[in-house]
């Protein structure tokens, strides 16, 4: 296996490319990719959190896997890299390659509406409202703002109750935030949205 960094990848949405019809290994790569688990939240997918961007045949036939950091200092990357690598050598496809790419930069728009339903019943309120970029837009330049947009406070998990209020912008990782229920005075985990 090997493992780089690039900065600028052919975009996929993290769909089965047309080529996969015509290449019945890169169909079983995406398969048996649906199937490996983000490591801090593994009731979902990496599929499911958009992290998984591709799979195709890189120039020298090997697999080429292509992730994308939900932010760039992740420090799950690595693990995920480990248990892609795992996952193909376990189905014998072989030989692979996996690609962190960085741009364009993940979105919580790219989370699947089953993966954001998996995460509520799990106990984390799933982002709200969109960052513009859609499950399945193509790249496109963004002006940067540095001033926080008012956001709708998350509903609670666990009873749905809207009165919630933030505990700290920080929650069990850097992409969540902890709340909590103002009715049933439960804490939880909010995916930020970005």
């Amino acid at each position: 296996m090997t493992t780089s960094t690039a900065a600028q990848p052919a975009y996929s949405t993290g769909t089965a490319a047309t080529t996969a019809a015509t290449d019945p290994a890169l169909t079983r790569a995406w398969s048996v990719l649906e199937a490996v688990p983000d490591p801090e939240i593994p009731v979902v997918s990496i599929r499911e959190l958009g992290i998984l961007r591709d799979v195709r045949r890189a120039a020298d036939g090997a697999l080429e896997v292509v992730i994308t950091p939900t932010y760039s200092g992740c420090p799950a990357m690595s693990q995920i890299a480990e248990d892609i690598g795992r996952a193909l050598e376990a189905a014998q496809l072989t030989p692979y390659r996996v690609a962190t790419v960085l741009a364009p930069a993940w979105t919580t728009d790219w989370i699947t509406a089953a993966a954001r339903e998996k995460l509520r019943v799990y106990g984390i309120a799933p982002p709200t409202g969109t960052c513009g970029a859609g499950a399945h837009a193509a790249p496109q330049e963004k002006v940067l703002r540095f001033v926080p947009r008012a956001l709708p406070a998350p509903s609670c998990p666990r009873c749905g109750s809207a009165h919630t209020e933030r505990l700290a912008q920080f929650g069990s990782t850097a992409c969540k935030a902890l709340y909590r229920c103002l009715d049933c005075r439960e804490p939880f985990d909010y995916f930020k949205p970005y």
